[in-house]
């Protein structure tokens, strides 16, 4: 895995798949101006079958970025979420990693993974097919790969260390973790962030099948106690979105992801066998290709813009 930059004014605390986590030195600028924070950096890193390629695809983590603030800005009459800044500033966003990072509020997070499905797919269509259930939540009989909802669904998984695997869980279990009251609020907001964006999304020709949503809590100040929306949102990393014009249940939908990456992983032209212990190879420069254009393509149609890359 690349080492994560060194930062003046920021001291790193932790790397995960993607991202790379800053706290302000004591008495840095943005210690001064914002106290308890932290720096979220998303690299070009990239990960498929809990691996984390040796092969960047340059410009993703600014795609993750960009993205993530355009759906805060449309969600935040729904719920508040942990962007303090992503400006570059003294006490902001290093130049280094401009683009890219966002200072953010330190939140006590919830130890769940929050997925809203409105479409069939993915690990919930493996369970429904051996159970008729996904997470519990009974499902009508007939239905296939890419089949719609007949409502969109909360189904909870617990979070894995990098290198596992996510487990899907019933809202019991989650209960029985945190609270009726608390697991009914996940929930509610879940399904409500889903639903808008779910609907933003239509509206410029892209179906959001499923998504992964991180929530904290305010520890301090005025706010302590709130929900609040962190980590990334509605990226190609933490969501499945299909082109609209392309949807036929039944089959694997093309998606704006990394399907290209894990269609060759596991195609003899990779010569990797998933089930063993050896690390996936480095990605030929055409995958790597298709699939930042398939990050691109995606900003495009959901914001309208274009997103030029350095």
């Amino acid at each position: 895995m690349t080492t994560a930059p060194e930062l003046a004014g920021w001291l790193h605390t932790y790397s995960g798949k993607v991202r790379d986590l800053y706290v302000p030195e004591p008495g840095s600028p943005a210690a001064l101006a914002h106290g308890d924070v932290v720096l979220v950096v998303a690299s070009d890193r990239i990960s498929a079958y809990d691996h984390v390629l040796s092969t960047p695809v340059p410009g993703k983590g600014v795609v993750l970025t960009q993205l993530s603030l355009w759906w805060f800005g449309q969600l935040a009459d729904l719920v508040p979420n942990h962007v303090v800044t992503a400006e570059v500033a003294p006490d902001g966003v290093p130049p280094e990693v401009a683009g890219r990072a966002m200072v953010c509020r330190r939140l006590t997070m919830f130890p769940v993974e929050c997925v809203a499905r409105g479409y069939l797919t993915g690990s919930g269509l493996v369970e429904y097919r051996a159970t008729g259930e996904v997470t519990g939540i009974p499902l009508p009989a007939g239905l296939v790969d890419g089949s719609r909802l007949p409502e969109p669904i909360f189904t909870p998984a617990t979070k894995a260390e990098v290198g596992e695997h996510d487990e899907n869980v019933s809202i019991d279990v989650v209960a029985a973790q945190l609270g009726w009251a608390e697991a009914e609020e996940l929930r509610t907001l879940t399904l409500a962030v889903y639903g808008r964006a779910e609907a933003v999304a239509r509206e410029r020709g892209v179906i959001l099948a499923d998504t992964k949503l991180e929530f904290g809590r305010e520890s301090q100040g005025p706010d302590a106690g709130t929900v609040v929306l962190g980590d990334e949102v509605l990226t190609p990393d933490s969501s499945r979105f299909w082109p609209a014009d392309g949807w036929e249940p039944g089959r694997a939908q093309p998606s704006f992801d990394k399907q290209f990456v894990r269609d060759w992983l596991t195609s003899p032209a990779s010569g990797w066998d998933r089930a063993s212990d050896t690390a996936p190879p480095p990605l030929p420069a055409e995958v790597v290709e298709r699939t930042r254009d398939r990050y691109l393509d995606a900003y495009r149609r959901l914001t309208g813009a274009d997103l030029v890359l350095p």
